[in-house]
């Protein structure tokens, strides 16, 4: 529709259709051809404010996290856990086989599982040798450790994911973990607009700059 004036005024379908489109957007991407160039544009985001970004690298950048405001990591919290737990499980597994059989069980529990309490007495050792029970100590504490610790690291990636809107850039998705580095400002930063972070990527080097549709 137009004014007075000859100007085009936007109707309502036309602002609609605007806004669908911003909605779409999952991000800007950018591809740099070095981890200098990455770790430069990473550096002025930061400096600039933008907080929801994320860097994409065949292999680990190192300084990245600090760059990205990372705290430490709590995979080692499940690992210690999971140590702990196998370390115990083991404790109870060799103390309750070794040790004799109680007097009070032999009337409450039933013959096979009296056959559990079997004091095995090699070469006059005693009953509680924990030096012999070391083995398997260290096997069940380290076993524990890793299941916890691949557990952890699902859990706190969110993974398996169905889906993320980031696959949608076909060349990170083939390039991105072999010899390409990939820059991308999510839609959901404060400080997001589509021209001016577009603008701002070519400034910092890079070859190509992308909408990542959703």
């Amino acid at each position: 529709m137009k004014g007075s004036g000859g100007i085009i005024l936007p109707t309502k379908e036309r602002l609609m259709k605007v806004e669908r489109i911003d909605e779409e957007i999952y991000g800007v991407g950018a591809e740099f051809n070095s981890v200098q160039k990455l770790k430069t544009a990473a550096t002025e985001l930061k400096k600039r404010g933008y907080t929801q970004w994320e860097v994409y690298s065949p292999f680990p950048i190192h300084g990245m996290d600090k760059t990205r405001n990372l705290a430490k990591s709590k995979v080692s919290f499940f690992s210690l856990v999971g140590g702990l737990i196998g370390l115990g499980i083991a404790l109870v597994m060799v103390t309750a086989i070794s040790a004799p059989r109680p007097a009070f069980f032999k009337e409450v529990l039933s013959s096979h599982l009296q056959g559990l309490f079997y004091p095995l007495v090699v070469q006059g050792k005693p009953y509680l040798g924990f030096q012999a029970f070391v083995p398997v100590l260290i096997e069940m504490t380290i076993l524990f450790a890793s299941f916890s610790t691949v557990i952890g690291v699902f859990l706190l990636s969110r993974m398996p994911s169905v889906y993320k809107p980031v696959w949608n850039w076909e060349k990170l998705a083939r390039k991105g973990l072999d010899d390409r580095f990939f820059l991308v400002v999510e839609n959901a930063d404060p400080l997001f607009s589509e021209e001016e972070t577009k603008l701002l990527l070519e400034e910092f080097g890079a070859e190509e700059v992308v909408f990542i549709r959703r």
